[in-house]
């Protein structure tokens, strides 16, 4: 489709006269992309024009964790074998690249769910373009010291950042707490594979209106002279500041805001120049997607620009309540999101103004509709001088979803079952989904071969169903023998991936056993990590014999100041060393934790695993998106019946799985008598491993962070970590002597993969499409 050589050349002719083995890895990187964005810039501009002249669906989230860009935009573009082998003549490696830093603008799950959805719809010629932050520094770069998490700045674009536009002339004005800022866009191209589309992902860097004041300077006042261009310069720096303070909850604010009225006046700018100034016709023309609560302030923020715009408040909210939908991520009362009203004053006066107009106006359409006095609580959006912000999304919305079947269910007769019985054709699912190119293609080029091969065609990077069709080879084993070899080479990979970043190593022989994602008590690596330290009293003890080796592989980071994750990371590095240092269990188990994990690391890890560790309390992981990526590199699920492994279950069946663990029906039944000092004295094994944190077996250096978790686990245990205990410690031991037999559990493996094909994010994007945006493709 595009041509890479002539590009390649004229820049190492015009700028670089010795050949491209002379350049450092960051100029080589500046080079091959900036020679990528020159071929696609037609197609670029084609493709924008496309979007402007029909209806058009927008992707407002906080972050977008795209990673590493450069693999994949030569992959999703055509190039990347041609860029191969250019740079090959010149006698360089490729996977040189993998020295880049990853792009630094999510976290987590919610991240990476919003850029698979940018992918998928830029392959499906689907008009979505994404609005967020550009983040200086991202969350923060994660280093361990004694086992305890550091955090330090994430300087992502400290070689450069060729794959962001500057776009100077869209440049907007955004007025918060009291002063004017700049809102910079920097455009970044999401390339469809197979296709001449492609996608813009807009992020708003925040600049100062005034840089310097000479005069404040001239008298002394040097911290002042720059306050103004520090203050703006916050706004856009680090992703999800500590909001312990109220300084760090304003700031939090003022990102969400300072984003969505940059995007929002884009949006009507675009509107403006190509449909006329009749912002009535906006819902013709633009639907948003409100991922999870972050972007909620857009709704009054609308509302404000559609009524300086001339409308009246009840014509603005009408027209505003049509163009948006909104993504749920949790059931968990206390992660919806909630704002002081003082705070929205201090962020802008006006909103606070237009959101007390919404709250008085739904909460007089909630009062015609019937709803009794003692139910308008749990409905209003304004509630003691507290801004529901669910319920805020809930209200002025055309669509919400959640992200699984079992999770949209939940919505509905919990938190948001108010709001289901008041608007229930609102309500529907959209289940997750990944990319394939990605999640497949990218990081697993010999698995993606072999398919290819198996397959007859590559077709199943657009249309992932076609897996399907590799069941038939389930039982041949020439096919699973290559399967096995296919494995063992990326776990080589992997191996002297951590050994590059981590300075550490494994046995390439043994199990993988992967559980990565950002560290929280619900999502349960503190059970994880009991079982492990029980395996290690068994194995040691001499009555767990005929162990199969495994590796444990823990990442993810915990927020800064989230203590009690922070010391589930100590507990873990901790039973590490223990067992390093054991001349006996270290035959059998190896604990790693690797560091600043981030979506390169993923990419490997997903490509090498055996065991997809997923393990949330039953109703409280609102799909996830790992368990996918393992799922479709032929990982094999180790989970509760949660999120979305209800579904691979039931895609790639429970007898190729390992599911435990009680059900949320169990767990309703058991929450209100539940007594954690009950199993610590009848559950077997559950004293050993938790005294372990008090009796000097495990150690955390004086920090009392130890003794913080044995109290909290012997007061309330939250997350049924005792009551999930012995059933996934028997789930381990079951999938370990399965893996005994490689061939036998090498089928289940590949069942998996031939399995995923309903995991595609393309599969989600189109329901998205049809069902909640109402866009088509469009023809370019």
């Amino acid at each position: 489709m595009y041509s890479l050589r002539d590009s390649v050349d004229v820049l190492r002719k015009s700028i670089y006269q010795f050949g491209l083995g002379h350049l450092k890895v960051g100029q080589l990187h500046n080079v091959i992309s900036k020679s990528v964005i020159e071929n696609i810039t037609k197609d670029w501009r084609e493709s924008q024009k496309a979007h402007n002249k029909q209806k058009r669906a927008y992707y407002l989230s906080a972050e977008f964790l795209m990673g590493r860009a450069i693999y994949n935009n030569l992959f999703c573009s055509g190039l990347l074998d041609e860029a191969t082998d250019i740079l090959k003549e010149d006698g360089i490696d490729i996977n040189c690249f993998e020295e880049i830093e990853d792009a630094a603008l999510g976290n987590g799950g919610l991240g990476r769910l919003a850029a698979c959805y940018l992918d998928s719809a830029a392959t499906c010629n689907l008009p979505l373009d994404g609005y967020g932050i550009r983040y200086g520094y991202g969350l923060f770069k994660q280093t361990f010291d004694k086992g305890f998490q550091n955090e330090d700045i994430d300087n992502w674009r400290r070689i450069g950042d060729p794959w962001s536009v500057r776009q100077s002339a869209d440049t907007v004005t955004v007025n918060l707490c009291g002063y004017d800022v700049y809102a910079v866009p920097y455009d970044m191209p999401i390339i469809g594979w197979g296709t001449n589309h492609i996608s813009t992902l807009r992020l708003w860097q925040c600049e100062p209106v005034h840089e310097f004041d000479f005069n404040l300077f001239d008298q002394g006042r040097y911290d002042e002279a720059v306050a103004e261009k520090t203050a703006a310069e916050n706004i856009s720096r680090v992703l999800y500041p500590n909001d312990s303070s109220d300084e760090g909850r304003i700031l939090r604010l003022a990102q969400q805001y300072f984003f969505c009225s940059a995007s929002l006046q884009d949006m009507i700018r675009h509107f403006k120049k190509d449909h006329g100034d009749n912002l009535e016709k906006l819902p013709e023309y633009i639907t948003i997607q409100l991922n999870d609560t972050h972007p909620t302030i857009s709704i009054p923020e609308l509302i404000r620009l559609l009524m300086e715009d001339g409308f009246v408040f009840r014509d603005a909210y009408d027209i505003a309540c049509q163009c948006f939908n909104y993504t749920n991520h949790t059931i968990m009362a206390e992660a919806l999101e909630k704002w002081d009203i003082k705070f929205i004053h201090y962020i802008s006066p006006r909103i606070e103004e237009i959101v007390k107009q919404i709250d008085e106006h739904t909460l007089d359409e909630f009062k015609d509709k019937g709803v009794e006095p003692d139910r308008l609580k749990n409905l209003q959006i304004l509630q003691g001088g507290t801004v529901h912000m669910a319920h805020l999304a809930c209200a002025c919305s055309q669509h919400i979803n959640g992200v699984a079947e079992i999770h949209s269910g939940l919505l509905k007769t919990t938190v948001l079952k108010d709001y289901y019985s008041l608007y229930p054709n609102k309500f529907t699912n959209v289940t997750n989904g990944i990319t394939q190119r990605r999640w497949l293609g990218v990081c697993n080029p010999k698995l993606s071969a072999f398919i290819t091969k198996l397959l007859g065609s590559d077709e199943w990077l657009r249309e992932l169903s076609m897996l399907e069709r590799l069941k038939k080879y389930a039982d041949d084993d020439k096919v699973l023998d290559e399967f096995i070899e296919i494995k063992k080479h990326n776990k080589e990979a992997l191996n002297k991936y951590i050994q590059l970043r981590d300075n550490k190593s494994f046995d390439t022989n043994t199990i993988v056993d992967v559980q990565v994602k950002r560290i929280h008590e619900y999502k349960r690596q503190f059970l994880n990590i009991l079982t492990i330290l029980e395996l290690y009293f068994q194995i040691k003890e001499g009555t767990l014999k005929d162990f199969t080796p495994t590796t444990y592989i823990f990442g993810g980071k915990s927020a800064p100041g989230y203590l009690k994750a922070k010391a589930i990371i100590k507990v873990i590095n901790t039973v590490a060393d223990l067992i390093d240092n054991d001349p006996v269990v270290s035959k059998y188990i190896k604990v790693v934790f690797v560091s600043n994990y981030d979506v390169s690391y993923a990419e490997k890890l997903v490509a090498a695993a055996d065991i997809s560790e997923q393990i949330s309390t039953a109703g409280t992981e609102a799909s996830g998106t790992g368990n996918m990526k393992l799922m479709l590199n032929g990982a094999v699920t180790l989970g509760t019946y949660d999120g979305a492994n209800i579904e691979i279950v039931e895609e790639a069946s429970e007898d190729n799985n390992y599911i435990f663990g009680a059900r949320v029906e169990d767990l309703n039944k058991i929450k209100k008598s539940y007594n954690p000092r009950h199993h610590y004295r009848e559950t077997p094994g559950v004293r050993r491993v938790l005294d372990a944190l008090i009796n000097g077996t495990l150690d955390d250096c004086g920090s009392g962070f130890f003794e913080m978790l044995y109290g909290g686990m012997m007061h309330e245990d939250k997350y049924f970590v005792f009551e999930d205990f012995r059933s996934c410690l028997e789930a381990k031991l079951q999938a370990n002597k399965d893996a005994k037999d490689k061939r036998a559990f090498a089928k289940k493996e590949f069942l998996n993969m031939a399995s995923a094909g309903k995991f595609s994010s393309d599969r989600s994007v189109r329901e998205y499409a049809k069902n909640i945006w109402g866009i088509d493709e469009i023809q370019l």
